[in-house]
């Protein structure tokens, strides 16, 4: 409940609406601004060739694992407090990160970027429906503005990954979380409503549980394409993990007072909308990764020209969810833009995967990228929105630690999955085989799009239609006493 709110100032809210965009942009590009940076950071920090993935997997692991726990304490002692906790946490790992001797010091500090990730992600999404929830049309657009924030996040990685790398030194792809973190907290407390902190304690087992659980089957996942499927380090990761969720789901069910309460999931198209955004990471982060791959392995472009190249795509999904999609959903209510751009979405992959080896940039990747591009602005805000509104207020963090913990493992699941597509039909050998490469990514965007086609079928089974003009109020008419 908010004691305090920036809605009396429309300056501020849309200020607090900036801050969680930030956070949004932050947690996005931190996974992407290393990978220029990565040859430097094993050659000055003495990786090996095997340990450098884990510069970007320590990051994925914990930030993995650690999100319903940010959730749930975000709804216990106010989302205010634990998004700018968040950042403290970012910053000090980014220090930590930067500031590195070696690799064990490197990790602690990614991974410690993960965790401020966790406790941020879903405090911010809480707060932007604190702020916003109770003007529907208002929350679409903000909804809109926090979706853009993440195809912004990922395009300026690359390029300030590069630009960092080449004018400064590796370090700064860490050093400049700080200055923002540090302006995110001291404007926080100012524009941010606060709220009563609520009688509950953190189901300590559970959240060990559930962490543990999740940041195994990450970890198996992002493992599996370096290690093998069927590899014991795989196998018994994975083994590991899905025991603890199962233990997680029956300690859940007899705890007083549940880190998850398993309850929630009864909430009209809390469930569906979370299996759209798990399926929906699970096809749009392969796509990212194959085609930059085959932007640079194959058309032979350089990391910042790549980057470039998919500006017209990132653009197009920023003017789609700000603009296009808020105008989908008040004429359509939110199922049919998921359904209408997951199936978008698999069509403009489809597409894709007719890459050629003599292809070029503007014939193979740029039309049908922008067709691609268009299914995921239509489909991000209103999944994400009926994720989150679909639950009762006091417990919206929790359902914000929900959703991006779906979209996040889908995201892992996607990806591994499709790298191992990609290697099973792609050819090997010494010498590099253009045609072998696109074979393989080829491959994998069918097996992406394939993914995005199931989604748009789940969504179009499982989410209820309302005559609507937003997921809140889709919810509010859906939804049954708490």
């Amino acid at each position: 409940m908010s004691s305090t709110s920036p809605s009396a100032t429309s300056s501020r809210r849309w200020l607090a609406l900036g801050l969680i965009a930030a956070a949004q942009f932050m947690v996005i590009m931190d996974t992407s601004i290393i990978g220029v940076a990565l040859p430097e950071i094993q050659q000055d920090l003495g990786f090996t060739p095997e340990g450098l993935s884990w510069v970007f997997n320590a990051y994925v692991v914990a930030f993995g694992g650690l999100l319903l726990l940010g959730g749930r304490l975000s709804d216990l002692l106010g989302a205010r407090r634990i998004f700018s906790t968040g950042w403290v946490v970012l910053a000090t790992g980014s220090l930590v990160a930067g500031f590195a001797g070696g690799p064990t010091a490197e990790l602690i500090g990614r991974a410690a970027q993960g965790a401020g990730s966790a406790l941020i992600a879903p405090a911010a999404l809480t707060l932007l429906f604190t702020v916003f929830g109770s003007t529907p049309n208002e929350l679409t657009k903000a909804l809109a503005v926090y979706g853009a924030a993440a195809p912004a996040g990922g395009t300026a990685g690359v390029f300030l990954g590069g630009i960092l790398t080449q004018f400064a030194s590796w370090p700064w792809v860490f050093f400049i979380n700080v200055p923002l973190a540090a302006a995110v907290v001291a404007l926080a407390r100012s524009v941010m409503p606060t709220s009563v902190a609520r009688r509950g304690s953190v189901d300590v087992a559970g959240a060990t549980t559930v962490t543990l659980g999740l940041a195994s089957i990450v970890f198996a996942v992002v493992r599996a394409p370096q290690a093998g499927w069927t590899s014991p380090s795989t196998l018994a990761a994975g083994l590991v993990g899905l025991v603890l969720v199962g233990v997680f789901v029956a300690v859940q069910a007899k705890t007083e007072e549940p880190l998850v309460r398993l309850g929630i999931f009864k909430a009209p198209n809390l469930t569906a909308a979370n299996a759209a955004q798990f399926l929906l990471g699970a096809a749009w982060i392969p796509m990212f990764f194959f085609v930059n791959l085959y932007l640079q392995q194959v058309l032979g472009l350089g990391a910042f020209a790549s980057g470039a190249a998919l500006l017209p795509l990132t653009v197009t999904i920023m003017v789609g969810m700000i603009t296009v999609a808020p105008r989908f959903i008040a004429r359509f209510g939110p199922k049919t833009p998921t359904v209408a751009g997951l199936a978008t979405l698999a069509a403009g992959l489809t597409w894709l995967s007719f890459i050629r080896a003599d292809g070029s940039f503007w014939f193979d990747v740029l039309p049908a990228s922008l067709v691609t591009a268009a299914g995921m602005a239509m489909a991000f805000i209103p999944s994400l929105g009926l994720a989150v509104s679909s639950a009762a207020p006091e417990e919206a963090g929790l359902a914000a630690g929900i959703v991006n913990t779906n979209y996040q493992i889908g995201s892992a699941l996607g990806l591994a999955a499709m790298t191992a597509v990609a290697a099973a039909f792609g050819t090997h050998g010494p010498a590099v085989d253009l045609g072998g490469l696109t074979d393989g990514y080829s491959a994998a965007l069918i097996g992406a799009a394939v993914i995005a086609a199931a989604g748009a079928g789940v969504a179009a089974a499982w989410l209820r239609r309302a005559p609507t003009q937003s997921p809140t109020e889709a919810v509010a008419d859906e939804q049954v006493p708490a």
